[in-house]
């Protein structure tokens, strides 16, 4: 069992789990290997955005103000490597899993639940509505790109602001 674990381009899913303690950690999933971490899963994403110089909440703010009041909104972890996870039901939920949607390859329906085919070529059965499940990674899609988007102007300083601004509400509109 890890102490810590920061999010990496190989993160693929985690999930709470208790331990023989009855102690919430987490179980990680990246494209080789399965292993455990000795905290929750919203303690391992508040970790690694502060290591980012920004807070949960405020990330949470951000989605929301990007893609509007919705639901089991995604969040953008790491924006430098450019990693946004979304959570299948609220993230306070126990049985809440985050997927990384860079490496969901597809989806199909399957008697009423969701079939995910993963970049590491294993697939997962999950009980969750096809449409809903694909909105959800529509949406950490959309978000990344928004931020991209973003990120390019502050990282670059351009110094004709008039034109960022320009190109920022364009992008918005």
């Amino acid at each position: 069992m890890l102490r810590h674990y920061m999010i990496n381009k190989y993160f693929m899913e985690m999930t709470g789990y208790y331990d023989r303690n009855g102690k919430l950690c987490t179980l990680v999933t990246e494209t080789g290997k399965t292993f455990m971490v000795d905290k929750s899963p919203l303690e391992i994403i508040k970790v690694n955005i502060m290591c980012a110089g920004y807070d949960l909440r405020g990330a949470m703010e951000t989605a929301k103000k990007l893609l509007g009041n919705i639901y089991h909104c995604p969040i953008l972890v790491n924006p430098i490597d450019r990693i946004v996870l979304f959570p299948t039901l609220s993230p306070k939920h126990t049985e809440c899993v985050w997927y990384n949607p860079v490496h969901i390859k597809r989806t199909s329906s399957l008697n009423h639940q969701t079939f995910i085919m993963c970049s590491n070529g294993k697939t997962k059965l999950i009980r969750a509505k096809l449409s809903s499940f694909n909105c959800k990674i529509k949406r950490a899609e959309q978000l990344e790109a928004m931020t991209r988007v973003t990120s390019f102007f502050i990282l670059n300083k351009r110094s004709d602001s008039v034109l960022n601004n320009k190109m920022l509400e364009f992008y918005y509109t």
